[in-house]
């Protein structure tokens, strides 16, 4: 065998080398072989290949049968014998026959045989086509061909070595189909074909050639399926044998194929970029090769080894290929060249490519390899740039990836001072801030944080803030205008004494936007410093600057902050360029627009020259008279706008095309970025000019406004949006759709365009919702889905009423717009709550749970399900344990029924069931009120009958039995009471009660609501009532449960004396007594436990009449009749059920005497209402009239006869002992109503009236002025006066001491304490007020022999400064502004001012004996007024002094 290679090898000198001597060949042999056995076969062996390699079976042909038998060459003689029709069998056989007789093995004649035929049919019509591809004919007799050889192989008669080189020896006229057919019917596999030949160069040059001439070919749709298979084995082949892994060595021949694989790969793709770079047109032969060979990097290629690591080896080569292709471009370049290597801007069939190769790798590994490749290799920045774009495109997360990255390579460029780090940081910075902030953040902001604090990297050292000053600077001269912006009005941190540096780069950078003819000044308020784009001109800056303005403006109803800024900080701009923007002539509209607004604000903020508005306004006047030409005019401005909304709706139909085309799902992505690219042109501004001011968005939902351009541009948005959706569901559910919903909602609905989006969905959903058709419904339920998945990054919204005024994120804001008032609008929450969890569910059923959570709010969920329990009786009982299949998802139209029975198959979704199991989502009970009380009765899905049916399911089978845990009651009737009580009362003060005005007064008798939720309280109180759940739910000791859960609503309110706090408290009341009207008498007194005469429980109704009602709800030393009335009906209960009626209603009235005398005095008020139902009751109970209310009579009766001229007054020594106050309120009551001049008479019939009764008479008459003053629309303020005056100069005649009525104290027993009770805490404290407003009442000289006189007037003076500090008079100067009658006599100052000067003349005159205590009184409010506090002590030192200098009288 040697022997035959080393002839050979001498024969053949090779390529360019000389002629060996046999010696020479025989030189380098150290040692004789050894002859045995085995070295005979190997002999044998050799020659046999040595035979076949140089035998000629033509020549031999020719030698054996003689000329006539070689002129048939072995291609005809197969073609005769396959055209005879002959067998397979037939055909081996006569093989067979001819080999033997030409002694050669049977093998190589049939191998050669086949090869000879097999060129025949690759040149059949060589001189019509030089393509690559079999035409129909040919594949026929291939076929045929094939199945021949297959036949002989089987049979061991067929030598593929020998085959392949034969087809090697005319590899110029082989087509690439007939050796790829080769391999698929198993004759000769591709690898084996290209491992026969020796020549390396050979064949890559004849791959490259052959699969560029596939690539190229115009191929038919009829042969595109062959074209996408054969490369699709080719590029396999090549893939997993060029990049296996290097475990094992290999011989030489091994080494060829991974060779020939990876030159033939790197040719191509070559090929493919050079291409690209020279700027291929989209229908050349050129575009379509590329095109064509980058779609085999597609799955289905790479399906079959998709387990090795191959493929990712590939990917990863290739990607470092494209990335150090032709790397010409210098740093400089790149920094001024980047803003044309955006997404967008990208050959399609790069970034086709790119994201191709990203199928595979993480974005982790992608981060890595970019930084391997960045590190070891020069790169082509153009590629990596845009491989960057492609990437942050692509990958939802990579914001935070490349923001890591970037942050790594920051904190090595300033460790190690590494220019080439810092050069990548900023590259790739402002490469993925270029694609807009809805994939990564703005340069602006990138900047500002990594450079705008003390713990940036450069604030390290000095060499640090040298080295960063240094990198800018080198940056100035290839930098564009935005970010040498960014860099001067967001300068890095410095400190104070490295202030040069930054002043020096800010210098340098300004020079250089001089040169660039950018100036600082006319920046705009909103311009987009984030974008590389040209610098506008100040003027069309400007127009947009009005328009972000107005935005604001309308948003927050507030000049916007930039604008005032503007006007102080930049006036040149403001006053040149933004103001005649703003105040451009025009025909004003008749309802002032936001333009309007904002002008005439900034006018009264005299931010507009009057000059200049002057202009404006006779300019706008000059327009108007120019109607018809303006309107001219105008038609003439949309035509710019009108063309790029005409392009933004050929974008948006291209994309619709893409989606219905499965082929061309790989440039989704491609085309919503052209689409946002439109969009911005349509808008003006680029996506990420929004402005931090807009960090809320500002809405009102009951009429909530849009311009018509932005209507115009929302409408188009969301009609492609639900068109799109309903074209991809006509080939997939939604979780086989993609992301291209999402990347849409980010791309389109982003800050600038999401508060008109917000207010379109909400007209569509709130106010139009019913109309919409089902396809709207389906779209728009998506669209909402796909916004609140964007919730961490969307703004908060803030609507108006009847919503809260906080903040709502985008998901609860959505749930504001759904309401279920009406039997049509609860008809479309079902629908569109349906659609949106259905959406949802089906989009993400293989993510986790809290993928789904994030999608929706809690409300939304818990809507559908009050929906669904209220409409379908059969969702009420339990579930059948089997799941119905699918979700009723589908982009069909539905009538009323088909909704219905979707949203009861969403009900019965195991899915959807498992997530009710979570307790966010779960409807419990206080849900479930809520919800009930927004139902409008008159205009109910349900009947009277149907709903009262739902109601007792709902209460009673449903959450009263269900544990508290799941938001039940547990089985507790009085639990379930207290939760309805309580929420009725926050909906009756909240305004989504749709009877809710913001004017209403605070009267609840006119609720409006669902009051069919008020009858089930009254139902489940009187069940509580009349014992049927009291031994398992209620003992005595309890109490009622109404007072409970008032008290625990004032809890939060204590302790707040703000006027806003007032107010809630009083509505608290008024609303809570609103309820106890509804509710039995009873509650407020409960019936004796004992079955003895006992007091009934009045504990709890005293406490709140003591505590709440006598501060809010009384007036005048009374409660209103309806309360009162309630009290007495349920004493009148009580006593029906006790065994002595007349012994318990004087026991409880009593008790009030001393507990709650508001009750009493306010009976006596009403007792001509309260009287005959009194009267009438009590008949019916067959016992006599108590004593108490016989007392009540009588006093009533005595206070009637005392001011009448017709009655001789009773004398009041038969009054009882104790109760002289009770007289005092009736004759107070009685004066009230009494004509001017009758008191007098009245008292001075009185025969010997009790001191006690007239000082009480004058007391009620202060709190009557005080009332005067508070509310002098009530009370006639100077009657009130008159009155005070009277009843004083009486006291004064009789010598009754009045003066302790000023020093009251709740710890005072008897008369004092009583009285306190009586009226509210404020009155108390005015007091003093109406002690100096009888001034010119009092009698000085008796006073004066008074010794306490003195020290209560200076208590009253200063507690009348304190009140004055503290602010509680306001209310006093409030109404005295209101009222003429108490000018000059109600201001609080005047007063007190009246009280200083009478106590600077009284100081002097009292005596020794009136100056005691008063340092006691000094010490504590003596600081009030300083200057009676020094009165005070100088003359009680001046006495002291007196009493030690006079001497003794000794005689």
């Amino acid at each position: 065998m040697s022997d035959s290679r080393a002839l050979d090898a001498a024969a053949d000198p090779g390529p360019g080398g000389r002629k060996r001597t046999w010696s020479e060949l025989l030189a380098g042999r150290v040692r004789k072989q050894k002859a045995g056995p085995e070295r005979g076969q190997q002999v044998q062996m050799a020659a046999l290949r040595l035979l076949r390699r140089h035998l000629n079976l033509s020549q031999l042909l020719l030698e054996v049968e003689g000329p006539s038998s070689a002129k048939q060459h072995l291609g005809g003689w197969m073609d005769e014998w396959v055209g005879r029709g002959s067998s397979s069998t037939l055909i081996g056989s006569a093989l067979q026959d001819r080999a033997s007789r030409l002694g050669v093995p049977v093998a190589v004649l049939s191998s050669q045989t086949v090869a000879s035929s097999f060129v025949q049919i690759c040149e059949a019509r060589a001189e019509l086509s030089h393509g690559v591809l079999l035409d129909p004919e040919q594949r026929k007799k291939l076929s045929s061909l094939l199945e021949i050889t297959g036949h002989l192989l089987a049979r061991s008669m067929f030598s593929r070595l020998s085959f392949c080189q034969e087809l090697w020896k005319v590899q110029d006229s082989l087509l690439l189909e007939a050796v790829w057919r080769l391999h698929t019917q198993n004759i000769v596999s591709l690898q084996e074909f290209l491992e026969s030949h020796a020549d390396v160069e050979a064949v890559e040059a004849w791959l490259f050639r052959n699969l560029r001439c596939l690539c190229e070919q115009n191929v038919s749709s009829q042969h595109a399926d062959i074209t996408r298979d054969m490369l699709s084995d080719f590029v396999q082949i090549f893939v997993s044998r060029g990049f296996q892994k290097d475990s094992v060595p290999r011989n030489v021949e091994a080494e060829r194929i991974p060779q020939v694989a990876v030159a033939v790969l790197q040719r191509m793709l070559l090929f493919a970029l050079e291409a690209l770079a020279a700027g291929v047109q989209e229908e050349s032969s050129a575009h379509k090769a590329v095109q064509c060979w980058f779609s085999g990097f597609s799955g289905h290629t790479f399906r079959s080894i998709i387990s090795t690591e191959s493929p990712k080896r590939f990917f990863r080569h290739t990607l470092m290929q494209i990335l150090t292709h032709q790397p010409v471009l210098k740093v400089s370049d790149a920094v001024q060249m980047q803003k044309e290597w955006s997404f967008a801007r990208t050959h399609p069939l790069l970034t086709g490519l790119y994201r191709r190769l990203f199928v595979l790798l993480s974005p982790e590994e992608l981060i890595a390899h970019l930084q391997e490749v960045l590190e070891m290799h020069e790169v082509n920045w153009q590629h990596v740039l845009s491989c960057v774009s492609t990437l942050v495109i692509c990958f939802s997360g990579a914001q935070r990836l490349v923001t890591d990255w970037v942050a790594r390579l920051l904190a090595r460029a300033f460790e190690s001072f590494d220019l080439d780090s810092m050069v990548t940081v900023f590259l790739v910075v402002r490469q993925a801030a270029l694609e807009g902030p809805s994939v990564f953040l703005s340069y602006a902001d990138w900047f500002q944080t990594s450079f705008g604090s003390t713990r940036s990297h450069h604030c390290s050292s000095k060499k640090a803030l040298v080295f960063l000053f240094k990198f800018l600077s080198d940056l100035v001269p290839f930098e564009a205008p935005r970010y040498l912006q960014v860099h001067i009005l967001h300068p890095p941190l410095v400190p104070s004494k490295y202030r040069s540096l930054l002043t020096d780069y800010i210098s340098l950078a300004k020079t250089r936007l001089t040169d660039l003819k950018v100036s600082m000044e006319n920046m705009g308020l909103y311009e987009d410093l984030s974008s590389a784009g040209d610098v506008t001109e100040p003027h069309s800056q400007a127009s947009q600057d009005v328009e972000k303005a107005i935005q604001v403006f309308e948003h927050t109803g507030k000049i916007p902050v930039a604008v005032m800024e503007a006007s102080i900080f930049r006036r040149p701009y403001y006053v040149s360029h933004f103001l005649p923007a703003l105040l451009t002539p025009r025909v004003l509209p008749s309802t002032p627009d936001s333009r309007v607004v904002l002008i005439e604000s900034l006018k009264r903020a005299d931010k507009i020259p009057p000059s200049l508005y002057s202009t404006y306004r006779q300019a706008c006047s000059d327009e108007e008279k120019k109607s018809a030409t303006a309107v001219l005019g105008r038609k003439l401005e949309p035509g710019c706008a009108e063309g790029s909304l005409g392009l933004l709706t050929v974008a948006l139909r291209e994309l619709r095309a893409a989606l219905t085309d499965p082929a061309q799902y790989d440039v989704l992505s491609a085309q919503v970025a052209v689409v946002s690219e439109r969009l911005s042109s349509v808008l003006g501004h680029s996506e990420d000019s929004s402005s931090s001011e807009v960090s809320r968005i500002q809405l009102s939902v009951l009429a909530p406004k849009l311009e018509q351009r932005e209507q115009q541009v929302v409408d188009l948005l969301l009609t492609s949006f639900c068109q799109n959706l309903m074209a991809a569901s006509s080939f997939a559910p939604p979780d086989r759709q993609g992301s291209w919903a999402a990347r849409f909602v980010t791309a389109t609905c982003g800050r600038t365009l999401l508060p008109a989006v917000l207010a379109r969905l909400c007209q569509l959903l709130r106010h139009q919702g019913p109309s919409l058709s089902a396809s709207h419904v389906l779209g728009l339920a998506a669209l909402a889905v796909h916004l609140s998945e964007s919730r961490s990054v969307l703004p908060e919204v803030c609507v108006g009423p009847p919503n809260p005024a906080s903040g709502l994120s985008i998901p609860e804001f959505f749930d504001s717009l759904l309401t279920c008032r009406s039997k049509e609008s609860s008809l479309f929450c079902l629908k569109f709550c349906t659609a949106a969890i259905s959406y949802s569910l089906c989009k993400f059923s293989s993510q986790s749970r809290d993928a789904w959570c994030s999608c929706f709010s809690p409300g939304l969920i818990k809507k559908f399900q009050f929906v669904v329990l209220r409409l379908f009786s059969e969702a009420r009982g339990p579930l059948s344990a089997e799941d119905t299949g699918g979700l009723p998802w589908g982009p069909f139209c539905l009538p009323p029924a088909d909704w219905q029975r979707a949203a009861l198959c969403l009900w019965r979704q195991t899915a959807f069931q498992e997530l009710l199991k979570e307790k966010e989502f779960h409807l419990t009970y206080r849900d479930w009120v809520q919800q009930e009380l927004e139902i409008q009765p008159e205009v109910d899905f349900l009947s009277g009958m149907e709903k009262w049916d739902f109601h007792q399911w709902a209460i009673r089978e449903h959450f009263l039995p269900m544990p508290t845990a799941l938001g039940g009651c547990d089985g507790d009737l009085e639990t379930a009471c207290t939760i309805l009580v309580s929420v009725l009362m926050d909906f009756c003060q909240s305004s989504r009660s749709y009877g809710h005005s913001e004017n209403s007064d605070l009267v609840f008798g006119g609720y409006k609501g669902n009051g069919d939720v008020f009858s089930r309280l009254q139902e489940m109180a009187a069940d509580l009532e009349q014992g049927l759940a009291v031994s398992l739910s209620r003992m005595p000791s309890r109490g009622h449960f109404l007072f409970g859960v008032f008290q625990r609503r004032l809890q939060p309110l204590a302790g707040r004396w703000s006027m806003a706090s007032h107010l809630q408290r009083q509505r608290e009341l008024l609303m809570y007594k609103w309820i106890l009207l509804g509710l039995p008498p009873s509650i407020l007194v409960s019936v004796p436990w004992a079955e003895q005469p006992a007091t009934p429980d009045c504990t709890e109704f005293f406490h709140l009449v003591n505590s709440e009602l006598r501060n809010f709800c009384s007036h005048r030393g009374a409660l209103t009749h309806d309360i009162t009335a309630h009290f007495f009906r349920g004493l009148l209960n009580a006593c029906s059920r006790s065994q002595d009626p007349s012994q318990t209603a004087d026991l409880t009235l009593t008790a009030c005497q001393t507990q709650c005398p508001l009750l009493l005095t306010s009976a006596l008020l009403w007792w001509p209402r309260l009287e005959p139902e009194l009267h009438s009751r009590w008949r019916g109970l067959q016992s006599p009239l108590p004593r108490a209310l016989q007392r009540l009579c009588e006093a009533w009766q005595f206070a009637s006869s005392f001011l009448s001229p017709d009655t001789e007054p009773p004398d009041a020594a038969p009054l009882p002992p104790g109760l002289a106050w009770v007289s005092a309120a009736a004759l107070h009551f009685a004066v009230q109503q009494a004509g001017r001049g009758s008191l007098r008479r009245g008292l001075e019939r009185l025969h010997c009236p009790r001191a006690e009764l007239l000082v009480a008479l004058f007391f009620f008459s202060l709190m009557d002025l005080l009332s005067s003053h508070l509310t002098p629309q009530a009370v006639d303020s100077l009657r009130a006066l008159d009155v005070c005056a009277e009843i004083l100069g009486f006291l004064q005649e009789r010598k009754v001491p009045w003066l302790p009525l000023f020093q009251l104290t709740e710890t005072d027993a008897g008369l004092g304490r009583v009285l306190l009770r009586l009226f509210p805490d404020q009155h108390v404290r005015l007091l003093p007020v109406a002690f100096y407003s009888l001034l010119s009442s009092f009698d000085e000289d008796a006073l004066l022999q008074d010794g306490t006189f003195l020290r209560i007037a200076v208590d009253m003076h200063l507690k009348l400064c304190c009140l004055f500090v503290a602010g509680e008079t306001g209310a006093l100067s409030t109404a005295a502004s209101r009222s003429q009658q108490l000018q000059g006599q109600g201001d609080p100052v005047s007063l007190m001012m009246k009280a200083r000067l009478f106590l600077l003349q009284l100081i002097p005159r009292c005596p020794r004996k009136s100056f005691t205590g008063m340092a006691e009184l000094l010490a504590t409010h003596g600081d009030c007024d300083p200057e009676v506090s020094a009165a005070l002590r100088s003359r009680q030192q001046a006495t002291s002094d007196t009493g030690l200098s006079q001497e003794p009288c000794l005689f």
